[in-house]
C-alpha cells in the first residue's frame, strides 16, 4: 500500500505555508494547466489571494497529485467546496492518488460543514469523467461560458 500524505500548501487565509511544496507542485499542476504563466508562484499567490487553497498528495518527498479548491456559498447548493483543478501526475495514475486526494477534500468539506463537493471537467477528459463517476459524482447541469477577451 502506498504511503501517501496530504500536504496543505496554503493556510485558511490563503497564505502560502509551504513554498517548497508549491514549487514541487508546479510540474504536476502544469500537466493540467499548461498555460499558467512562467512566474508560477506569483500567479498562484494571486489565485490564493482570491480565495483558492492548495492541497497536494506527497509520497516520499514527491508530489503525486495537486488540488486547487475554494469554499463558495451560493443560492442553490449552500456551502460548496469547489475544486478548480485536480490533477494526478501522469506517471502515477491508477495508483490511488486521485482517490486519496478526493477523500481528503471530501473530509475537509465535511469538516467545514459544506453541503456539496463539486468540480468542472473539460468535455474531452473522458478518462477523468470515468474516475469522477466511480467516485460518486454526477452531472447535475450544463456549464455555460462566454469569453470576454
Amino acid at each position: 500500500m502506498p504511503e501517501f500524505a496530504l500536504v496543505e500548501v496554503t493556510g485558511a487565509a490563503g497564505e502560502i505555508l509551504a513554498p517548497d511544496w508549491l514549487a514541487r507542485a508546479e510540474p504536476v499542476h502544469r500537466q493540467l494547466r499548461d498555460r499558467l504563466p512562467p512566474d508560477y508562484a506569483r500567479r498562484m499567490g494571486e489565485v490564493f489571494a482570491g480565495g483558492a487553497r492548495m492541497t497536494l498528495v506527497a509520497e516520499g518527498g514527491e508530489v503525486r497529485g495537486v488540488a486547487v479548491w475554494r469554499i463558495v456559498q451560493n443560492t442553490y447548493e449552500g456551502c460548496r467546496l469547489y475544486i478548480d483543478d485536480l490533477v494526478t501526475d501522469s506517471a502515477q495514475r491508477s495508483r490511488g492518488v486521485g482517490r486519496f486526494l478526493l477523500a481528503g477534500l471530501e473530509a475537509k468539506a465535511r469538516s467545514l460543514a459544506c453541503d456539496v463537493i463539486a468540480l468542472d471537467s473539460g468535455t474531452q477528459r473522458t478518462s477523468a469523467h470515468r474516475f469522477y463517476f466511480r467516485e460518486g459524482f454526477v452531472i447535475p447541469s450544463f456549464s455555460f461560458r462566454k469569453s470576454l477577451s
